[in-house]
């Protein structure tokens, strides 16, 4: 414990909005965080209030909690849960999973988000965004996306990855920022849970192509992998899950390293 406490007064400090920050993702079904592959196969990863006291113990810079059946299941997310993790951590904390109006994003407020993250709900309508950008502000706005090279073009899916849409990504996170949204949250789903490092190709086109903060996602399996995304695309955040939970990876361990590669974090 003491070596973690180490490890966070350390990990605290940066200059603001420029610092790189490190994300760990609880994608939670029924009570529990789970991680598959490419977005299947999925296997518990354990209890989702003590991993997030555990990373916001480690010095992570945000968590994002997605409930990933939510919207296949047509449910609202586990608002006693989310409280449960908001009462654990002094960090900014982003929920998401089946919000589809205002008063789903005004429960997790008031249950201790700090932001959303909205994903199927907002393909299927896109005046959403606007919606909750007026109601909440920009910053309150995180659209995530899935998407999945199909025939030599980038493809937003939904439900969790289970529907392939029309939409082009790129246009739609265009389309998505000139609405509203705060952020990006870029999941390829080729890479998901592979191991095998970012998409650093495309994120740095999406990247290149917004004004607004990108969340890199899928693909986290080594340290110099987040160095590899910051170096090669300039996002301004990368979210991982199971070398996070796993304890693959440890969060101070990683920030020194970025450090040492003149990589600012927090």
């Amino acid at each position: 414990m003491k070596d973690i406490e180490q490890h966070v007064s350390s990990a605290i400090g940066g200059s603001g909005g420029l610092a790189k920050r490190i994300i760990p993702c609880l994608d939670v079904k029924d009570g529990r965080t789970v991680k598959g592959v490419n977005f299947v196969d999925l296997r518990d990863a354990g209890d989702p209030v003590e991993l997030a006291w555990n990373y916001s113990q480690q010095g992570a810079d945000e968590l994002v909690f997605l409930d990933i059946t939510a919207t296949h299941e047509r449910r609202k997310t586990i608002v006693e849960l989310v409280k449960a993790v908001a009462r654990q951590i002094n960090i900014p904390f982003t929920i998401g999973g089946g919000i589809n109006e205002i008063a789903d994003a005004d429960a997790l407020l008031n249950a201790g988000a700090d932001k959303i993250s909205i994903n199927s709900a907002a393909v299927r309508n896109p005046a959403l965004i606007d919606e909750l950008a007026k109601a909440f502000g920009v910053q309150f706005v995180i659209v995530a996306v899935d998407t999945r090279h199909v025939a030599n073009t980038n493809i937003v899916h939904l439900n969790g990855g289970r529907i392939a849409t029309d939409k082009e990504t790129l246009g739609w996170i265009k389309e998505a920022e000139s609405r509203g949204a705060g952020e990006i949250l870029l999941t390829s789903m080729d890479h998901d849970g592979t191991k095998a490092g970012f998409d650093n190709t495309f994120l740095k086109v999406v990247n290149d192509a917004v004004r607004i903060p990108v969340i890199a996602s899928g693909g986290a399996g080594n340290v110099q992998h987040f160095v590899d995304v910051f170096e090669q695309t300039n996002v301004d955040a990368a979210l991982a899950a199971s070398v996070f939970h796993y304890g693959e990876i440890l969060i101070p361990d990683l920030k020194t390293l970025l450090r040492e590669h003149h990589i600012e974090v927090r």
